[in-house]
């Protein structure tokens, strides 16, 4: 038996213990911090954080304060295209279902909760078709959606049977070709791809290519009216609809220009009351955004009640140089990111990176939900129109291989822990290269992180009461959990 001679020794021994019970009580606490990272070469791998050494190591400080919550986050998901469906019946049943509930499985997998659809075919469609080619039908007489019930249709199915609460929400590229000045589908003469005359070619941006006669725009809301109950009939809910996708590219795919202010009359004049005539309660957006000039978004907004309207802007591509602008100015609104950039087929860690990226700009610049494009190709990952592109996954039509590529995980990482309603924290310090989130039912913070470097980084997260300080590899994104 040990005895304490003074005071002195005694006061020594208490801070002895009290030291010893803080790091108990931090070991316990970081007991329960998950882990997962992923480099090119080793995805999705659990770590342990308490065998994580960091000595010697640059170190990354980031401070996180659970008070300063700002946006409310809606969801993830990707589009449901017609090659897409095509992709996945080249696997078997078993195999298709694998890849089926790797993305939408509320529990094991993307948990992909809002996903995007086209309005007749876009660029990723077997070939050229809307929803009512009849020319001069303006009572829609022959509206059908016979056709998506051969692709698409069963591709949301097949979704909504592993996750039953998925969102749709949907676009067209192109309205009927008989709504267009040039009768055609695509904007822009491509002797490669269409057969659209030179002379009916044009790229100007801000010229309609829709005929902007009352009687079209009256026939067109009445089409997206239609869509919306004929789906709904396929047990299908549409959730909203983006009124045009890119309305200032002319593409050699179906595409239609608009000019701003006649969208503001299209949404204003002709769909907002069509809707509240059919009892239609789908909101209605202004998208897909595709371009940095805010004044075109002003222009829309700014027409009679368009901004009352309207239940956010989504944008895409170069429309992330608007952003930033429109959510200073109307602070109020949701946005939406619609379409990840979808690169050139490469597939590689290179493009995951960039795709962290521009992550990291429209969730800091407000935006509630983040889209991919295409979930799965085969393996060429080409248009009918002859763009090659990236997707999540990739299944090789000789010999059915499945690839999960880099950008399949970088989703998985935010997406599988970030839960709808969770909201995006302010953060400081060295956070150039990571997104904090907060999910306020499970009471946990979600941290999303990227090491760019060469090398392996010492990164400290303080929050709070918290610190956790771990070892992250090269090149690896890496999602921690951290109850509170």
């Amino acid at each position: 038996m040990v005895y304490i001679k003074n005071f002195k020794q005694m006061k020594g021994m208490k801070l002895i213990l009290l030291f010893l019970m803080l790091i108990c009580m931090a070991c316990t606490n970081n007991s329960n911090v998950k882990w997962i990272s992923t480099t090119n070469k080793n995805p999705w791998v659990q770590k342990d954080i308490a065998s994580s050494s960091i000595e010697g190591l640059e170190k990354i400080d980031i401070k996180i304060d659970i008070n300063e919550q700002q946006q409310t986050i809606d969801g993830f998901g990707g589009c449901f295209n017609e090659l897409g469906w095509e992709a996945l019946n080249m696997v078997t049943p078993i195999e298709k279902q694998r890849i089926l509930n790797d993305l939408f499985h509320p529990e094991t997998g993307c948990k992909f909760n809002l996903c995007r659809m086209p309005i007749g075919a876009n660029d990723y469609a077997v070939d050229w078709y809307s929803h009512n080619e009849i020319s001069g039908d303006f009572a829609m007489k022959y509206f059908s959606i016979d056709r998506d019930k051969k692709r698409l249709i069963p591709y949301i199915h097949e979704a909504q049977k592993i996750n039953p609460k998925i969102r749709i929400w949907a676009s067209p590229w192109c309205p009927p070709s008989w709504m267009k000045h040039n009768q055609h589908y695509a904007c822009k003469s491509d002797p490669n791809v269409n057969d659209l005359s030179p002379e009916l070619s044009s790229t100007e941006e801000l010229i309609s290519r829709f005929i902007t006669e009352p009687k079209y725009f009256k026939a067109y809301a009445l089409y997206f009216s239609m869509f919306i109950k004929a789906y709904q009939q396929e047990g299908i809910d549409i959730t909203a609809i983006h009124v045009q996708n890119e309305p200032n590219s002319a593409q050699n795919f179906p595409s239609c220009v608009w000019k701003p202010r006649d969208l503001g009359v299209l949404i204003a004049d002709y769909l907002t009351p069509q809707f509240k005539a059919d009892y239609i309660d789908s909101e209605i957006w202004l998208g897909t955004i595709e371009r940095p000039h805010i004044e075109r978004v002003d222009s829309v907004l700014q027409y009679k009640n368009v901004e009352d309207n309207i239940a956010g802007v989504g944008f895409q591509w170069a429309g992330k140089g608007a952003i930033k602008k429109v959510h200073a100015k109307y602070p109020q609104m949701r946005l939406m990111q619609t379409e990840t950039e979808c690169g050139d087929g490469s597939n590689d860690w290179a493009a995951a990176e960039y795709t962290f990226d521009l992550m990291k700009h429209y969730f800091e610049n407000g935006t509630n939900a983040y889209m991919y494009w295409n979930m799965v190709l085969d393996e060429t990952g080409k248009s009918q129109w002859g763009w090659k592109q990236n997707s999540m996954i990739s299944i090789d039509s000789k010999t059915k291989i499945v690839t999960y590529n880099p950008e399949f995980y970088l989703m998985k990482h935010l997406s599988a822990f970030v839960q709808p309603g969770s909201v995006k924290l302010n953060t400081s310090g060295d956070d150039q290269n990571a997104l904090v989130f907060y999910n306020h039912d499970s009471n946990e913070v979600i941290v999303f992180a990227h090491n760019s470097r060469q090398k392996k980084q010492s990164l400290n997260l303080q929050f709070n009461s918290k610190t956790v300080n771990i070892q992250v590899d090269a090149k690896s994104f890496n999602t921690i959990v951290v109850p509170l």
